[in-house]
């Protein structure tokens, strides 16, 4: 499914960071990752406005821990939806580079 392909390659032009692969998700992965990115994006604007409203801190803290919590969350549902796609399927086509990939991925995140 393409979300805004011009949009896409245009980041992708302009990523460093990224690897230049792609992934066409089906639409129910890609609103349940929208959906908990908006909510992580709220609770953001909420801390921001928290800040702005001379909250104590350690409320702010608190609201902190819990977008750190939702961002995790984000990445676990985000690793499984990788592993039971993009790996498997690698897998399954012969791509052992994809394992590679994987574990240089999970050392990226134990940091």
């Amino acid at each position: 499914m393409k979300h805004d392909t011009q949009e896409q390659e245009k980041e992708q032009d302009t990523c460093p960071f990224c690897s230049k692969k792609h992934k066409d998700r089906d639409e129910k992965e890609f609103k349940d990752l929208m959906n908990r990115l908006k909510r992580i994006e709220g609770q953001v604007r909420g801390v921001e406005g928290m800040l702005e409203n001379d909250a104590y801190c350690t409320d702010i803290l608190m609201q902190v821990s819990a977008i750190t919590s939702a961002l995790n969350s984000f990445n676990k549902a985000l690793l499984a939806n990788h592993i039971k796609t993009c790996v498997a399927d690698g897998i399954r086509n012969g791509d052992d580079d994809v394992i590679d990939e994987l574990v240089v991925t999970f050392q990226k995140l134990m940091k």
